[in-house]
């Protein structure tokens, strides 16, 4: 079965509610260990615009914002439940990730 890495960034004030949600979901399983994670943090940047409803900052002003920067391995089968489930509990109306395939050599 395929394996994936999902890396999603999030407000660090929000972070543990978003890691907490995905590892109930099934991600983060490694072995015999589940809710794994990694995390570093760094600063996103964004402009909102027209029609945008930001959860921070204000449209049309560049926000810069503190955000935690989540990785976990995610099994085939429950990656699509696992990325609706980071969704509904992160609070921007879109959401940066990214889904990598794994490769085990």
């Amino acid at each position: 079965m395929k394996t994936y890495k999902l890396v999603v960034y999030v407000p660090i004030a929000d972070a543990d509610k978003v890691r907490s949600a995905i590892g109930e979901a099934g991600a983060g399983v490694v072995g015999n260990y589940t809710s794994s994670s990694f995390s570093s943090i760094g600063k996103g940047r964004f402009l909102p615009g027209k029609g945008a409803h930001p959860a921070i900052g204000k449209v049309g002003q560049l926000e810069v914002v503190e955000e935690e920067k989540i990785e976990v391995n995610c099994s085939e089968d429950i990656i699509s439940q696992v990325i609706k489930v980071m969704k509904a509990s992160h609070p921007y109306e879109e959401v940066a990730y990214d889904v990598y395939e794994r490769i085990d050599l």
